[in-house]
């Protein structure tokens, strides 16, 4: 068999203040999955849990994403997450704190 592409889910999320990157990054993931009910797994035979999915996070500063917080918001399968500058961040007008928007993509791989 070959893992297969089934699935591409996609989210945003923000920080409103504190331009806390991986708050961002954990809420476009939750966008992306939690708008969604997927039984792919159950139609072809497979448990949820043999799910692969493959994170990509796009934020304008890559290395303040924490990963394995991010990782952890995935409730089934095994996956991995990268991150890619991408996203948004927005400055306030006195430039005390910022806004940031991440994006996130999600790809579910199936072994069939």
């Amino acid at each position: 068999m070959a893992w297969k592409r089934m699935v591409l889910q996609i989210g945003m999320g923000t920080d409103i203040r504190g331009a806390d990157y991986t708050k961002a990054a954990v809420r476009a993931l939750r966008d992306a999955l939690w708008h969604n009910s997927l039984s792919v797994a159950d139609a072809v035979g497979l448990h949820v849990d043999s799910m692969r999915v493959e994170v990509t996070i796009g934020v304008p500063k890559p290395g303040l994403v924490d990963k394995t917080q991010v990782l952890a918001v995935l409730p089934h399968g095994t996956g991995t997450v990268n991150v890619v500058e991408g996203g948004l961040e927005i400055p306030n007008d006195a430039g005390t704190n910022s806004t940031v928007i991440a994006n996130a993509a999600a790809v579910v791989r199936l072994d069939v």
